[in-house]
This record gives C-alpha cells, structure tokens and sequence, in this order.
C-alpha cells in the first residue's frame, strides 16, 4: 500500500510539467553550435572535475566507513547522556567528512582559479559559506535530536513520524534561507523593471528579484530562485551583470528563475525529498538494527555512513527530477520572453565562460548534471521555435 502511494505520488509530482508532452528536441551537432577549441577546453576542464570529485567521493566512503567501524569507542569519552553522546558522534562524523575533502577542495581551488573562474585566498574557498557551513551543522544537530528523541519513545518505529520531521526542518530551512543570505536590490531600473514585467507574466509579481555579490571569490555565473510563500526571492550573481550578457539573455535567465517560482519548483522539490526521506529513514533504522538501533548512540556512526552511501545512490534519479525542473524553467523563459536567439546564446556562453561541457559522458551526465548540457538547452529553444513557426 505503501509503495503504491509512493508510486502515485511520483507520478503526480513527474506529470505536472507544464513542457508539452509531445514535444521532441531535435538532434543537434555540437560542432556547429561550439568552436573545437571552445569543447575542448570545456572537456579539459570538465575532466579534471570529474575525477577529483570520484575521489572525493571515494575518500568520503571510506572515512565514514572506518568510522562506522571504530566511532563507537568515542563514547568512552563522552558523559553527555544517551542524545548528548549521538550528537556529539554525529558533530564528530561531520568534522571527519569536511576534513577529509579539503584536499579535494584544494585542487578544486587551484584548477579553477587555473582556469580564471576563482580568486581569493585559499582559506576562504576552504571555509566557503561560513552559513551554509552551520546551516548543515544545525541540519545535522537538529536530524539527530528529532531521531534520538523519537527513538526513545517509539523505539524501531520512530522512522514513521521522523521523515516527515526531516520535511519540516528542510522546509523551515528553506523559509529563513533569504533572510539568512546578503542580498542587495538589482542596481540597473530598467532590467529591474523588464524583470518585474516577466514576473508578472509567469504570475509570481509579487516575488522580488535580488542581487548576491560574489564577484570577490569567482568570476563564474549563477542565478537561483529559493525560500517559501512571503521568503520567495529571486537571485543573480552580481557577475552576470559585468557587461558580458546582453539585456536579451539576462531576460532569459531572470524568465528561467520566475519560472521556478511560478511553477513551484521549491515546495514539489520538498515533496520530492519527502518520497526519497521517509524511506530513507525506515533503511536507516533497519541497518542500523545491528548496532541497538537508533536509540543507541553506537549507531550513529554507522548511520552516517548508510546516510551517505543512500544519497550516492540516489543521485542519479534527483538529478532527474532536477534536470526535468530545469527543461520546464527553460521552457517557461521561452514562453515568457519569445527570444529564443537571447536562449541559444546564452547556453552557447556557459560553455565560454564557465566551461560547461555541451555533450558530456553518460556517467558524467547521470551523476554531476543537475541541468540539461547546454546542446540540449539549445534544442529545447530550436524546438520551441519550430512549435510556434507550425501555429
């Protein structure tokens, strides 16, 4: 009954797109849309990238499974009470995960600012957003008290109102995360009228449109729609706004965002996480049976590592739901600003600036692209076009 629910709702959240269903993208031929020295540098880029995060990845699953192995002895040292002791594991795990990845992020750090897309010092990028850094580490906390807690009292059942617990912290994350985050007032009046004009189009008027800078640490760019009800905003870098992107492609990425808020993308990610949480959280409790469950505080090392190695398996299927929430935001900036040239070179110039591979490896492509590659994003546009050349 259960999985039959799961079913229905999956299909319902897959279904709501707004991108017609017999829409066909046409095959394109990335040689014709992208110099050879433009896919080559891309690849170039993209292939160092690859490999340092498989080894990331690689060193991530081997921490935690040592720690799940010998983390329990930590308990000898800790007079902190049944929770107390599984919070401070967890606080431990935690620390154990972001110390084995520096290295990591140190040749991440020296390949990009290599390639001109990152600069400050190698300190900062190390830290990185001191507060979504403690947004984790409050996630974390909080998901451990809510499961230590429930535990106690309903022992291997806790799962059964735990998921939908991690739901609503996810969900309060979301909701404070725009008043958490610096954000200034778009400078130039008559983009942030023509981005009010759009708004207003796709129905969301009312959510604002904000700037983040960032153009201390990198050159690259970004735009993001976040927060819930009266938090909902809409952000670019403040480096798309250096003079490199004309009016025409600033529409489409501001038509791109308002489109995630106009179609919800936010509260369906969080049903979405809702499906993917609740049985993550009934696998957790039964493999971690062997350990006293999750009452015992013995068992949160080994949790994290169940914890982790369930999100590596999952990528693949979210970065499905993302890339299908991408195709209806793309799909949506079409409709809204009828420029499907401003599209076409817009994708065309994430591969020049931030070097985004056009046509990546298929385990690239399963595992690291939570966007359509950039060849596809044309084709959502050059279909677009011939759709509305055919009314």
């Amino acid at each position: 009954m259960l999985a039959g629910v799961w079913a229905a709702a999956a299909y319902f959240l897959w279904t709501s797109s707004t991108v017609p269903g017999d829409l066909r993208l046409p095959h394109l031929d990335v040689t014709r849309y992208f110099s050879a020295r433009a896919l080559d540098r891309a690849e170039d880029f993209a292939r160092f990238e690859r490999w340092n995060w498989v080894a990331s990845q690689i060193a991530v699953l081997l921490a935690f499974g040592y720690y799940a192995l010998r983390g329990e002895r930590y308990m000898r040292e800790s007079a902190a009470g049944r929770i107390g002791t599984g919070m401070l594991l967890g606080m431990l795990g935690f620390a154990i995960a972001w110390l084995v990845q520096i290295p990591f992020t140190v040749l991440d750090f020296w390949w990009q600012r290599r390639h001109g897309l990152t600069s400050g010092n190698i300190l900062e990028y190390i830290l990185g957003n001191w507060l979504a850094l403690a947004g984790e580490f409050l996630f974390l906390c909080l998901a451990l008290l809510i499961v230590m807690g429930l535990a106690g009292f309903l022992g291997s059942r806790w799962w059964i109102l735990g998921g939908p617990a991690f739901v609503g912290v996810a969900a309060l994350f979301l909701f404070v995360s725009p008043y958490l985050t610096s954000l200034k007032r778009l400078p130039d009046p008559t983009l942030r009228a023509q981005a009010h004009a759009i708004a207003t189009k796709e129905g969301v008027g009312g959510v604002p449109i904000r700037v983040e800078k960032v153009s201390g640490r990198t050159k690259a760019v970004n735009a993001y729609a976040f927060g819930l009800g009266p938090s909902r905003r809409v952000v670019l870098w403040n480096t798309f706004l250096t003079g490199g992107y004309t009016g025409g492609e600033l529409r489409v990425v501001i038509g791109h965002e308002y489109g995630h808020q106009a179609h919800f993308h936010l509260p369906k990610g969080l049903a979405w996480y809702a499906l993917f949480v609740i049985p993550g959280a009934y696998l957790i409790e039964r493999l971690t049976r062997r350990k006293g469950g999750m009452r015992n505080p013995a068992a949160v090392p080994l949790s994290l590592l169940v914890l982790v190695v369930l999100q590596l398996l999952s990528t693949p299927l979210t970065n499905v739901i993302s890339r299908r929430f991408e195709q209806e935001a793309d799909w949506s900036a079409l409709q809204v600003t009828h420029d499907p040239a401003s599209a076409e070179r817009l994708f065309r110039d994430f591969t020049r600036a931030d070097y985004a591979v056009p046509s990546p490896p298929t385990w690239d492509y399963l595992l690291l692209e939570d966007h359509p590659t950039p060849i596809q994003r044309i084709a959502m546009a050059k279909a677009w076009t011939a759709r509305r050349a055919r009314r």
